[in-house]
């Protein structure tokens, strides 16, 4: 199977000319950094929330140490910037607005650091086509010229065979594009949602304000402050 595979790029590249090389490179490329991200978000917890809404519903029924605790021993960009939260607000040196700010800005070296890359999947999401036009155009004005060459003894076979021929760098174009767009939205979509929970939560220990959707009996939390501890 293997081997079938080798000869399958080998034959598109033979065919496609350099345009398909440089669009398989671009492929090989994109998948070794869509890797890297994956991997990223699954060590750094994106789209985890479970532990950090405990955190939260901890802090605000007085356990504060377990909650602190709690998102201090994780990874991640929320559970960082709630720890931030969390130990400013316990300091009481700073105002609201000055415990925002430090927020904001371990949010902002986190995301940045979770979005690193997306701009190169972009880059190849969107060159990827252009690429493959470009070379189905060298290949439609090479068909013609073998056209023009061959006068008045016209074999429509010839110009099929190079018009079929240019139209496969196009499909590789695309099909190298497509997959990386796909990914890259869902990405885009993960990291969105990682900033709107920090958002919610860490607004939620500032103000005091426990959010609608993790309000939770005073019993419920220290129950789950105690089974942390333990």
């Amino acid at each position: 199977m293997l081997n079938s595979m080798i000869e399958t790029i080998q034959s598109f590249l033979e065919v496609g000319g350099p345009v398909v090389a440089i669009l398989m490179a671009l492929s090989v490329f994109a998948m070794a950094l869509i890797g890297l991200k994956l991997f990223q978000f699954f060590q750094q917890r994106v789209g985890s929330h479970s532990i950090a809404r405990q955190a939260v519903k901890l802090w605000h029924h007085g356990n504060k140490i377990e909650a602190l605790a709690m998102v201090g021993a994780r990874a991640g960009a929320l559970n960082a910037c709630l720890a931030v939260a969390m130990r400013t607000m316990a300091q009481g040196v700073k105002s609201q607005q000055g415990i925002e700010e430090d927020v904001g800005r371990a949010a902002i070296t986190h995301l940045h650091e979770l979005q690193r890359g997306f701009r190169a999947m972009d880059a190849i999401a969107q060159i990827s086509p252009l690429l493959g036009l470009f070379g189905t155009v060298l290949g439609m004005i090479e068909a013609f010229q073998n056209l023009q060459s061959a006068g008045n003894s016209v074999d429509p076979s010839l110009l099929a065979g190079g018009i079929w021929v240019a139209l496969l760098t196009t499909a590789v174009g695309l099909a190298v594009a497509m997959p990386v767009s796909l990914t890259l939205t869902w990405f885009e979509t993960r990291l969105e949602d990682e900033r709107v929970a920090i958002e919610v939560l860490s607004g939620s220990i500032i103000s005091g304000e426990l959010p609608m959707t993790n309000k939770i009996s005073a019993e419920t939390a220290t129950q789950m402050g105690r089974e942390y501890a333990h």
